[in-house]
């Protein structure tokens, strides 16, 4: 649906143990109502970098018009990246997809124009001009939910902004001011692994990625 960026950053700070140890995926929010069996899901066009806003509003103008039994879970679904910065380690949430709800709710000419009416939100994804759009089928929403169940297992994923044949400089450590070329990213150990000449010769060493800086 969309690409992650900077701008989709929500939360920064720094990591704990707890934190490295989990990823969430999925900010929910709250929910008005337990699941009812007339309840759909739909997947609702929102402003970009207004999704927590726009779920918040939903749910109270569903108060306000005493239509909280039609609403359940409303989720943004969101991914934790650890990142370094000078030296240090955090975790950074960011949305999977950019300007997108998977909003849980009772489809009627009520909440159907409360959500529509909603500042900030754009319409339901697939919906016919002036129609009430169809639901997600059993099969999007297991792909779509499982996929947010999947991700909210995982580790933090590790961001290294580096490709393989980047011209980098060593800013620390034993081959400090030593320039190479990267050869590989080993995200699981989060180092990069860099060509650098020594002794006249082109040799491999294993280099954090935050002891690094690309040349320009």
């Amino acid at each position: 649906m969309a690409n992650v960026n900077e701008e989709d950053r929500r939360d920064e700070a720094p990591a704990t143990e707890q934190e490295e140890a989990k990823a969430t995926v999925g900010d929910g929010g709250e929910t008005l109502s337990p699941h009812r069996p007339d309840m759909n899901w739909y997947v609702l066009k929102v402003t970009v970098g207004r999704e927590e806003q726009v779920r918040d509003s939903i749910l109270k103008r569903a108060r306000l018009k005493g239509l909280e039994d039609c609403f359940g879970q409303i989720i943004i679904p969101t991914e934790k990246v650890t990142e370094h910065r000078g030296g240090r380690k955090r975790i950074t949430e960011y949305k999977l997809f950019a300007g997108y709800l998977i909003i849980q709710m009772v489809m009627n000419d009520d909440t159907w124009m409360l959500v529509r009416e909603t500042p900030g939100v754009s319409d339901f994804l697939a919906a016919q001009p002036g129609k009430k759009p169809l639901p997600m089928t059993d099969q999007e929403v297991e792909r779509m939910l499982g996929q947010v169940q999947q991700v909210t297992a995982e580790e933090p994923k590790l961001k290294v902004n580096y490709r393989e044949g980047d011209l980098v400089k060593i800013k620390e450590g034993p081959f400090e001011n030593f320039e190479g070329v990267v050869e590989e990213i080993l995200p699981d150990k989060g180092q990069v692994r860099v060509i650098v000449e020594i002794f006249g010769r082109q040799t491999p060493i294993e280099v954090a990625h935050w002891q690094l800086e690309k040349v320009t």
